[in-house]
């Protein structure tokens, strides 16, 4: 059943259009993400289902029913924030229960429900504590009681980690997990810029850029299926490696020549005639791995070093390429500034775009 509908959502202020047509449907009790650049119009969109931004053009409907002009506080809705937004004043308790009872609800209702969210979210020995004393992500797990106790057909996440440093928010992180596995059937929408929360957290990611959607699909088949090159360097941490290649030959496999570079064959078929066009060619910086003789794609200068432990990540700088190449070397590896590599990727997990930027598989 779907729990959200979007059809040829606008917003505009203005003359301005910021949300350009989007078209989605999001099931009932399923996890889905919006991310990308900021700017993008992912919060704007989630405000609009809230009902806290007005829909230019279009249709909403939640749980069955269009939803365009009703009140935020009757859409079915909770909202967690980027910022807490707690009762300074008031207890974890307290701030857990204020919607019910601004709602009337009764006194055994309120009690069942913030013990049993408390419960969900670690916070049982929290309750009659005020929010200065908790750390930022204790407040920010009170938040979230918060929706839980109001029991919400759909929970709307605006980048609820961002004010959390970096060992907080992967805590956190973990906590929201653990939330969507303890309410099986709850829908929940998230916002973030944060392509590792989208990857860990997601059903289905929903990729935006200038208010259009580029891409929906689970976190697997965006990494390994991207649509286009917005998705391809948007996806992955060190961005994919994109690099311009003409084609040499088509058929059951491409052959292309990598500018400044050799020759190699992508397990892309060509349904169109693209002999002597200029594409590009994209390649993960986890495929790349040191070569030597006929295998060698690339060869250039080191012009940084991260040693990650796990990982080390060499940014290679190749003549004729404005961009470093960026490989991705299991382990710790000692390398310097200046010297030089011949590197190559594999040839069965690269990606080919045509000119529009489209990747050859969709084309």
């Amino acid at each position: 059943m779907t729990a959200v509908s979007l059809s040829n959502i606008k917003k505009s202020y203005g003359t301005t259009q910021v949300i350009h047509g989007v078209d989605l449907e999001i099931d009932e009790g399923e996890f889905v993400v919006f991310v990308g650049p900021s700017g993008c119009g992912k919060s704007t969109l989630l405000r609009m289902i809230a009902g806290l931004e007005e829909i230019s053009r279009g249709e909403l409907v939640i749980d069955g029913n269009r939803v365009n002009e009703v009140p935020p506080s009757q859409r079915g809705i909770a909202m967690v924030f980027q910022s807490y937004a707690l009762y300074p004043h008031m207890t974890v308790y307290d701030n857990m229960a204020f919607g019910m009872r601004i709602a009337k609800a009764s006194r055994e209702e309120i009690e069942t429900r913030v013990r049993n969210a408390a419960q969900i979210l670690q916070l049982e020995d929290y309750l009659d504590r005020l929010p200065k004393a908790l750390s930022g992500g204790q407040r920010q797990r009170v938040a979230i009681g918060r929706a839980i106790c109001r029991d919400p057909k759909v929970f709307l996440f605006d980048e609820p980690l961002s004010n959390l440093d970096a060992a907080l928010r992967v805590a956190t992180r973990i906590e929201i997990a653990k939330l969507k596995e303890s309410l099986p059937g709850s829908t929940m929408v998230y916002v973030t810029h944060d392509q590792v929360e989208a990857m860990t957290l997601a059903d289905r990611i929903v990729v935006l850029s200038a208010g259009y959607i580029e891409q929906v699909g689970a976190p697997i088949e965006l990494y390994e299926r991207p649509a286009n090159l917005f998705v391809a360097q948007f996806i992955g941490s060190p961005a994919m490696n994109i690099v311009p290649a003409k084609v040499t030959k088509t058929g059951k496999t491409t052959t292309v020549a990598i500018h400044g570079g050799g020759k190699v064959s992508v397990p892309v078929p060509s349904t169109v005639d693209m002999k002597d066009q200029t594409v590009s060619l994209g390649f993960r910086p986890e495929d790349m791995a040191l070569a030597t003789g006929k295998a060698v794609m690339l060869k250039g200068k080191i012009t940084l070093v991260e040693s990650l432990g796990e990982v080390t990540n060499l940014y290679v700088e190749i003549e004729g390429h404005a961009e470093p190449i960026v490989a991705k070397i299991g382990g710790i590896h000692e390398y310097r500034r200046g010297e030089t590599v011949n590197l190559a990727a594999d040839a069965q997990k690269m990606h080919l775009f045509n000119a529009d930027g489209k990747s050859l598989l969709y084309v």
